[in-house]
């Protein structure tokens, strides 16, 4: 095996994490506390993890998008490509988009059904007890666990090869950052950064494209990449590919990682709390575009980055630049996702590596930064409310979440060395997900979509299941290869029998088990029993900062007129006017007074709002319907098992127009996340930075004034109606004491 020669000193690892970490970390901090104050977005438990639920279709998008794009959507896409050939790329960008566009049917039912969970396992713990709740529990971690496992020993390993820097060091240093400003933001910074890593991953991939593909002295064009890939399949045939080639669709091995990755892709989606909690944040209108856009936007950059970075690999392993020359990259080296790094050092030196270091240190902190408010949320309201504190103020509430990330980020960045030195990769841990988890995706959709099945399914299938992939995947290593390694358990048949069986077993488990001890036929309105969390507490505290905040200005206001020397001049009542004029001007409304003005919050307007909500997502749903069966079809079935079949092997010009489109579709992609969320947001821009104009030069009565006039247009009054909307339909009509009674007491009849 060659050894990787780290190419940039380790002060270049830890200047990227440490350094880019503070930015973010302060950065965000500084964000949370401008739009606290031009936005009055405050920080209760409700903001923290759901932001409100109002946020627009591009910010979701932007968001889904950086959240699915983890380290292996760019580190084993280009091991794929590098392995399989050009199949293998897109056996990983098709596998994985279709079941984010899936989700948005899941998305707009939890809008339709329990429109104030916070999270599915609320939804679970409703319709079927503590018994189905704790066996959830068990899925929804282990998910997380696994996800953000990956995330950390792939990271560590790619600064450790490229930097030379320790791999504890980087396990450890690289959830700190993620850590820290997710505490002080919640999940609305989550969403900002995950709109800033969007824009930098998708620039630097476009980057890599043109410089492979346009300028590069090394390739520079897909006609050379196409010759010197067509030259490394007459070197080393792929086994199991049309005439070994790397330009042919017809991939056995690429085809049972398109079967794997799709079965574990729906684990890893519908059973991480942080898809969920993206879908809950939304507001209804942008629920069903947001995932369709966010899915269709992300499948091109595992599609493009491999088309690229693999094939560029495969065509400078020979050449003295490469990382490991003589030698080509190791099995175990292209399973830790050295690929893309050894291209990019090959193609652009230490540019190269810089620019590798940057996109996996955004991919991966964007993918632990959704994971640890995943994992918040789910201790806050599906542990700590439901078993200890059930009475738990919005305080406590949030102080929970804070207990969560912590614990989180440092439990998993040990449990991330421990399978670093346990020499399990990332392509390990990213095919075994789907065995462990994926046994409990159909119970999970069927407690939306269908009133029968009852608590034994749900509780039994999903452990019967689990059981029943582990031993499949077990027996079927034991038999074809003769021992239990970690080498023969990561062979394609085995990782395809038991990620099947977990994705499938339920299919006849659950109706089994529900016809045999009755079904369970639920009334769906029970789902709208859930609760918000009381933000009754921290709306107070607003309210005492504002008061104190306009008697600091009184005071200061007195203190600037007592030695303003035209005051001398000036007769008391001149000055009492003037005084009073600039205390009204920087007088601040309470938040109740506020909300109780917007003419929209009379019960006849929000009832009439609640039906066109409802009407919107029902149209949407049958949109979904019929999006996920086109795409189905489309990625799945018509456009690779016809060029599966057709033993075609692609000629140079049929390569370089599959590159153009790759290409043109990224920039609609970036044009969908990049340019179409600041147009959505353009108005809140606008407003804070006008907001922060007017403090810098003096004139903050004018924000005062703004936001006294304007109340609408704050984020608190946004949020407020939205939970006022939903708590009308409660299902036994109780509302939590608080705001929402002192508004309703003081609307106009």
């Amino acid at each position: 095996m060659g050894e990787f020669k780290a190419i940039l000193p380790q002060g270049a690892g830890y200047a990227i994490i440490v350094g880019l970490g503070a930015v973010f970390m302060f950065g965000m901090i500084a964000t949370t506390h401008m739009l606290r104050r031009y936005q009055k977005e405050i920080m209760t438990a409700e903001e923290f993890t759901t932001a409100g639920r109002t946020v627009k279709t591009g910010l979701v998008s932007s968001a889904v998008v950086s959240s699915w794009v983890w380290a292996s959507t760019l580190l084993t896409s280009c091991a794929k490509e590098y392995g399989t050939g050009i199949f293998g790329g897109y056996s990983y960008s098709a596998g994985a988009s279709f079941q984010i566009i899936a989700f948005s049917i899941l998305a707009i039912k939890t809008k339709q059904k329990a429109p104030n969970a916070h999270t599915y396992l609320e939804i679970i713990k409703c319709r079927y007890g503590k018994l189905a709740h704790s066996v959830y529990l068990f899925y929804a971690f282990a998910t997380n666990i696994l996800v953000t496992a990956m995330l950390l020993t792939s990271g560590s390993a790619v600064f450790s090869d490229l930097t030379g820097m320790s791999s504890i060091a980087a396990a450890f240093l690289l959830p700190l950052g993620v850590v820290i400003y997710t505490m002080f933001g919640g999940i609305r910074a989550t969403f900002l950064t995950d709109y800033i890593h969007t824009c930098a991953i998708i620039i630097i991939v476009l980057f890599f494209a043109f410089r492979v593909y346009a300028t590069s002295d090394v390739l520079g064009s897909p006609g050379k990449v196409y010759d010197l890939v067509r030259e490394a399949a007459k070197r080393s045939p792929v086994s199991g590919n049309y005439k070994g080639e790397y330009m042919t669709m017809e991939s056995k091995s690429a085809g049972i990682f398109l079967v794997i990755n799709l079965v574990g892709n729906f684990g890893t989606v519908f059973l991480d709390n942080g898809y969920w909690n993206k879908a809950i944040s939304a507001s209804p209108a942008a629920t069903l575009p947001a995932y369709v856009m966010g899915g269709l936007a992300w499948m091109p950059i595992p599609f493009l980055i491999s088309l690229t970075m693999g094939f560029a690999c495969l065509a400078t392993e020979h050449d003295p630049s490469f990382p490991t020359y003589p030698d080509p990259l190791s099995s175990y080296q292209v399973s830790q996702g050295l690929v893309l790094p050894a291209a990019a050092v090959s193609v652009m030196g230490k540019g190269g590596a810089v620019a590798t270091l940057l996109m996996v240190f955004l991919a991966i902190t964007s993918g632990v930064a959704a994971e640890v408010i995943s994992v918040a949320s789910v201790f806050t309201y599906d542990v700590y409310r439901e078993y200890f504190n059930p009475r738990a103020s919005g305080k406590q509430l949030i102080y929970s979440s804070h207990i969560a990330c912590l614990t989180f980020g440092v439990a998993m960045s040990g449990f991330s060395v421990g399978l670093t030195y346990g020499y399990i990769s990332m392509g390990y841990i990213y095919e075994i997900m789907g065995i462990i988890i994926s046994s409990a995706v159909l119970p999970v959709i069927l407690t939306l979509c269908w009133k029968q099945q009852n608590k034994v399914a749900v509780i039994v299938a999903p452990v019967l299941g689990t059981g029943l992939a582990i031993m499949s995947w077990l027996v079927c290593t034991k038999s074809l290869y003769k021992e239990l390694t970690i080498d023969t358990t990561f062979e394609d048949y085995p990782m395809l029998a038991g990620n099947v069986v977990a994705l499938c077993s339920p299919c006849i488990t659950i109706p089994i088990l529900t016809y045999v001890f009755k079904p369970q036929r639920f009334d769906w309105e029970i789902l709208k029993s859930i609760k918000r969390a009381d933000e009754t507490e921290e709306l107070i505290e607003l309210e005492e900062e504002q008061d104190a905040e306009q008697a600091l200005g009184l005071e200061s206001i007195q203190s600037n007129d007592s030695h303003d020397p035209l005051n001398k001049n000036s007769s008391d009542s001149g000055n009492e006017e003037k005084q009073e004029l600039r205390v009204t001007e920087s007088k601040i409304k309470p938040i109740k007074t506020i909300l109780s003005s917007i003419q929209k919050e009379t019960p006849e307007e929000l009832k009439e709002e609640l039906e066109r909500e409802k009407k919107a997502l029902a149209r949407g749903l049958k949109i979904a319907y019929g999006l996920c069966i086109f795409f189905a079809f489309a990625f799945l079935l018509v456009w690779p098992i016809p060029m599966y079949g057709s033993h075609y092997i692609f000629s140079k010009k049929f390569f370089t127009g599959w590159v153009v489109v790759q290409i043109i579709w990224m920039f609609i992609s970036a044009f969908c996340v990049i340019l179409f969320p600041l147009w959505e947001g353009r108005h809140g821009i606008y407003t804070t930075l006008r907001g922060i104009y007017w403090d810098l030069t003096g004139q903050t009565y004018k924000l005062r004034e703004w936001q006294n006039s304007s109340p609408e247009e704050l984020h608190i009054v946004k949020s407020q109606i939205s939970a006022r909307i939903h708590n009308i339909e409660s299902y036994n009509n109780e509302r939590n004491l608080g705001i929402d009674d002192i508004i309703d007491t003081e609307s106009p009849k």
